[in-house]
Formats: C-alpha cells, sequence, structure tokens
C-alpha cells in the first residue's frame, strides 16, 4: 500500500473525550466545533494554511480579545478529516494513506488549503499522493471506496471519475503483460519469493485468470459498481468477462438466488447482514438492464434462477420481460428442471409457472419466424433451416416442451387450451419422433378424464401417428383413453411400416439367391460361402414368417374391433326405436362405444 509521511514534529495534541487540545502549553485563542467535537487551537498556525479560516477568523474577531468560535459543520471528512488537517498545519507527523487521501483532499480543497498559502500546501501534496495510488490496483480500489463518504465533494473534484477510469483502464488490459499487484480477499498477493544460494524457496504466483477482478472490485456500492461496469465495457472488455462479474455481483449480494428452498416454504430467516428485499429487488433490476445482450454470453441456467428471483421479489413488468426475452433467446441452451418455475402467491391456479413458460416459448419462435424470413427458404420436413437457428436448435426446443407438458400434464387446472396451445405452437418438422408429445397426451387425457370426445379428438391432432416408434404404436394401439379414429389411424401406420418391412426382406432375399446362384461356379471355398449365405436366408425367411403372422393377427384384431362396434350402433338403433314406440325414453346415450382394451 502506498504510503507518504508528512511532518517531522512529535505527537503535540491529546484527545480527552469530544475535547481536543494542543499540548504546547499556550493558551489557545480559537475553537473550532465540528459536529460533538471541540479543537481548541491557535489562530497563527491555522490561517497561515487555510484561506477559508483566514476569511471567518477576520470576520468573527471580536474587540473584547475573546475566544473565537468557528463551526465548520461541513467539511468533508468532519472531525477525523480536521484532525489531520490540524497535525499538517501544525508540522506534526502522520501518514497519508490511500485510506485517507480522498477526505483530505476534499477538506483541504473546502479550506482553501493552497499554495497561495504556503509551499507545498494540503491541496498539493494530496493531488500528488493521488496520482501515485491512481497507478496501484489495489489502492485505487481502497480509496474508491472511501470516496462514498465525502462522495458530492469527490465528484466534484473528480476523483470518482479518475479512480474508475484506472480500474477500468486495468481491468481491459493483460495484467499479466502489466504485473499489478491485485487484491485478494482484502490483503495485496505477495508474489515475491525468497531466494537462498540462488535457489528460489517461496511459492510461485498463481497463473492470472479472465475473473481476476471480479472479486475485488465487488466490494464496491451499486452506483459505484455500475459506474465501473459501464466503464469496462466501453474500454472493449469482452462481454464474457462482463457477464461473469455481473454474475458474481448477483450472487453475493442476492442472497434469493442462492436459497435452495423449496416453493411451498417461501419465508426463510433474515441475517442481520441480509439486504432487505427492496434492496435485493433494486440490485437485481440494475443487474438485468447490465446484462449484456448477446446470445450465449450468460448461462441459460443463471438467466432462469435470476427470473424465478425475480419473481419471488416482485420486480417491474419490464425486468420481468426483459428476462424472459433473453432466456427466450437461447432456450435451445435450457433444461427442464430450470424452467420448472413455480406460481407465485395465494390466488395462481397451476402448479408451476405455465404463463411464463408460454411467453419464454413465444420469443424463441418469433425469433425463428425472422431469421427464417431474413434468409428464404422452403421449410420442409427433413430439410435444414436457414438462418440463425438451425433445425437441431427448435429440435431440441420441441424435445424441451414435450417434456415440459409431460411434467406439468397431472396438473388438474391445467386447462386444455393452454396445453393445445404450448403443444401446437411447434411445427411439425420439428418433431422427427412424436413419441414426446404422445406421452404428454396420454399423461394429460388421464388427469383429466372429464374431457370431451371433441376435445379428445383435438388433442390427438397435435400429434403425428406417422412418426411413433414401435414402442410408441403398440402402446397406442392399446391405450383406451385415446379416440376410436386415431386407434385405427395407428393401426392403419403400423401395418403400412410392416408392409415396407416385409418387401425390404423379400428384396434383400432376392438378392441373396442370385448371389448364391452367381457363386455356385466358384471353387470348393466359394461353395462353404455360399453354404453360409443359405443360412442367412432361412434366418431372413423365418424373420419374414413371424412379421406376417403379427400382421395377420393385427388385421384380425381391427375386424374384430370394427365388427364389435357396428354391432353396438345396431344394438343401440334398434333399442332406440323401440323406446319410441313404447314411449320410454331412449338410453342410447349410455351404450358403450367401445370395447376397453386390456
Amino acid at each position: 500500500m502506498a504510503l507518504l509521511k508528512l511532518g517531522s514534529k512529535s505527537e503535540a495534541f491529546c484527545c480527552e473525550g469530544q475535547t481536543w487540545r494542543c499540548k504546547s502549553g499556550l493558551p489557545s485563542d480559537i475553537t473550532i466545533e465540528i459536529g460533538e467535537m471541540s479543537f481548541y487551537l491557535h489562530k497563527f498556525p491555522l490561517l497561515s494554511r487555510s484561506g477559508l479560516l483566514e476569511k471567518l477568523m477576520s470576520e468573527s474577531t471580536k474587540e473584547d480579545g475573546s475566544v473565537c468560535v468557528l463551526q465548520l459543520t461541513d467539511i468533508p471528512g468532519g472531525a477525523k478529516a480536521f484532525e489531520l488537517v490540524a497535525k499538517f498545519c501544525y508540522g506534526v507527523r502522520f501518514e497519508l494513506t490511500p485510506l485517507n487521501v480522498v477526505s483530505l483532499r476534499c477538506a483541504s480543497e473546502y479550506l482553501q488549503m493552497t499554495n497561495e498559502y504556503g509551499e507545498g500546501n494540503l491541496v498539493t501534496q494530496t493531488e500528488a499522493f493521488l496520482n501515485d495510488v491512481f497507478g496501484n490496483w489495489t489502492d485505487t480500489i481502497k480509496a474508491l471506496e472511501t470516496c462514498e463518504e465525502v462522495l458530492p465533494h469527490a465528484e466534484e473534484l473528480h476523483i470518482v471519475s479518475r479512480c474508475i477510469n484506472s480500474l477500468a483502464m486495468k481491468a481491459c488490459s493483460d495484467s499479466k503483460l502489466l504485473n499489478w499487484p491485485v487484491l485478494e480477499n482484502g490483503n495485496d498477493n505477495n508474489t515475491g519469493s525468497d531466494v537462498w544460494n540462488g535457489i528460489s524457496t517461496g511459492t510461485k504466483p498463481q497463473p492470472m485468470t479472465d475473473d481476476w477482478w471480479y472479486e475485488d472490485v465487488s466490494f464496491l456500492s451499486l452506483p459505484l459498481y455500475k459506474r465501473l461496469i459501464q466503464a469496462v465495457e466501453a474500454g472493449g472488455m469482452r462481454p464474457e468477462n462482463i457477464s461473469g462479474a455481473l454474475v458474481f455481483y448477483a450472487k453475493k449480494y442476492i442472497p434469493l438466488m442462492n436459497r435452495q428452498a423449496s416453493f411451498k416454504d417461501a419465508s426463510h430467516a433474515k441475517s442481520a447482514s441480509t439486504p432487505s428485499e427492496a434492496d435485493q429487488r433494486a440490485l437485481l433490476e440494475e443487474i438485468v438492464e447490465l446484462l449484456p445482450k448477446q446470445k450465449g454470453v450468460t448461462e441459460t441456467k443463471f438467466l432462469l434462477r435470476l427470473l424465478r428471483t425475480a419473481m419471488m421479489l416482485q420486480v417491474s413488468p419490464s425486468c420481468r420481460e426483459n428476462l424472459e426475452g433473453r432466456v427466450g433467446l437461447q432456450l435451445d441452451q435450457a433444461t427442464l428442471d430450470d424452467l420448472l418455475i413455480p406460481n407465485i402467491g395465494y390466488s395462481v391456479e397451476t402448479l408451476y409457472d405455465i404463463d411464463c413458460f408460454q411467453r419464454i416459448l413465444d420469443h424463441f419462435l418469433l425469433l425463428d419466424q425472422a431469421s427464417a424470413a431474413a434468409s428464404p427458404c422452403i421449410m420442409e420436413e427433413n430439410q435444414l433451416v436457414e438462418g440463425n437457428q438451425s433445425l437441431a436448435s427448435i429440435t431440441r426446443v420441441a424435445n424441451l416442451v414435450d417434456s415440459y407438458l409431460s411434467e406439468v400434464a397431472p396438473d388438474v387446472n391445467f386447462k386444455f387450451p393452454k396445453f393445445q396451445s404450448l403443444a401446437a405452437a411447434i411445427p411439425d418438422y420439428a418433431r422427427p419422433l412424436a413419441d414426446g408429445i404422445y406421452r404428454a397426451i396420454d399423461i394429460y387425457l388421464k388427469a383429466h378424464p372429464w374431457l370431451t370426445d371433441i376435445e379428445r379428438e383435438q388433442i390427438c391432432r397435435l400429434m403425428n401417428c406417422q412418426k411413433l416408434s414401435l414402442e410408441a404404436s403398440t402402446h397406442a394401439a392399446q391405450n383406451e383413453r385415446l379416440p376410436l379414429r386415431v386407434i385405427v389411424q395407428v393401426l392403419f401406420f403400423e401395418q403400412l411400416r410392416l408392409r415396407t418391412s416385409i418387401s425390404g426382406w423379400f428384396f434383400v432375399s432376392d438378392n441373396l439367391d442370385n448371389s448364391q446362384n452367381l457363386s455356385g461356379a466358384i471353387g470348393q471355398h466359394g461353395d462353404n460361402n455360399a453354404q453360409g449365405r443359405g443360412s442367412s436366408i432361412e434366418d431372413m425367411r423365418a424373420r419374414v414368417s413371424e412379421l406376417e403372422k403379427e400382421c395377420n393377427n393385427m388385421k384380425e384384431e381391427f375386424q374384430k374391433l370394427v365388427k364389435t362396434k357396428r354391432r353396438w350402433n345396431i344394438f343401440c338403433r334398434r333399442k332406440s326405436q323401440c323406446n319410441s314406440k313404447s314411449g320410454k325414453p331412449s338410453e342410447a346415450a349410455t351404450c358403450p362405444t367401445l370395447p376397453k382394451f386390456h
């Protein structure tokens, strides 16, 4: 830490309670009151150094020779700073450090202690020492922190801006090349090493990383920290480093972000050092405004944690919309657990904030459509999407949406229009397989048995039956919760798939037979290979036979299903006609339409 010793005389003052006296033995002829502290001093050492004190003494001089009393209630730094000013005027030894130079510089300016009242006056001394302080990273941070005590005066003298510009210049430069000392937990790092007989015995300094300055500047107050971030951004710092510094600062001063408690229990113990929710809210809103806007610079996981905390702190709508837009910009990088944001409050319907997820998804799709319009192309299945959003990106989002729907589908308060809106937002080409959306639909139908037949039909139109895997098709064919039309579609497409597979097997079998005939003219070694291929052909034919049996079984099941349906329809019609003739109410509405699968 930088240090400047001023004065040469020994200590000539003593403090008794709220009284500060000079021990020279001469009677005091002036009393200076600053707050509750009184300084009993002599006029000559003071007026010879301070233009303001000279003026005040001349205005308050009394003809009766009584002691002059001055009140300096507005002096920067208060009584503590004036104590050092008095020592300077009397020539008493004291040390000028980064912790007191700012208050002394402001106090000397206030007291008009310029070179007009003596060479090497306090204004000159403190200004020269400040220039030395600005050359050192650690000392500059300490000086900037003390500016809080005399902020208006420090701003007027441009001390704050000079501190911030000095720190920003050092943070944007390569510290490994310039070898600036760095503050770690409030202390300077000892990078030196002892040498004995030419051998270094000290520990080697750790290599510097891009985040070396995060903790040092995190001790600054929010207004000063904000100005520093804006300065390093103007200085050309990489957005990733700026984002990292803001993440560090947010985690340090927003405890709600680090609390991993259940959303059902929003109460938590507050320590004396925990910022109030109002302070945390103000800090969070500032952090959101300062975060770089480029995609991928800030982790999506952190943005979602910030959004969840913003919901708890009830930030402004503009801040929430800002965060939702940032998450939507990089939704393809999110995980399901982070997207399950609980609903906050007592009048909510669903367990999770589904509306928030809908808005985030809308932001993503809006950007996807804008990028597609900027680079025109034909949007077809199995064709890559040209533009900023690739097919892989929107496919990941589609899987994320399907997983999210499966997670929130059991909620009985999850309304059908919201489910339909979320599922339908994803284009069909973004789902190579329909297993995810089928699983979500199945869970939703199970949790909402009161849906009408029309609603069941509508919800099943959200999936493409042709894209179901074999396992999903088998499950859907036996799913009693699905409408009959959907089951018929599943069976139809499964039959087409089996026919295609059988045709493929026959094609391979014919090619292998031709290959076997051609190899008959080759030697004994070729005959052995033909025998091996012959056994493979037999295996293939056996497999084809099995597939044909499965296909015939499915046909029989389908025919039984259709016949049963017809019988019930005929029975219900005849029953209705009989009831109408006898005057009894019709019971057709109670006739079952489909036997349940077991």
